[in-house]
């Protein structure tokens, strides 16, 4: 195998790792909603 293989591809995961959490802070929360649902279901 070539030299520093093992470093340069940890290297390249760091990248793309901080990338994807750069990324996922500034993603919208998904927050559930609560539908009211009527009383009458025929509706």
């Amino acid at each position: 195998m070539a030299d520093n293989y093992l470093e340069r591809h940890r290297e390249e995961y760091e990248q793309r790792k901080q990338a994807w959490l750069r990324k996922q802070k500034h993603l919208p929360k998904n927050y559930s909603r609560n539908i009211q649902r009527p009383d009458d279901e025929a509706l």
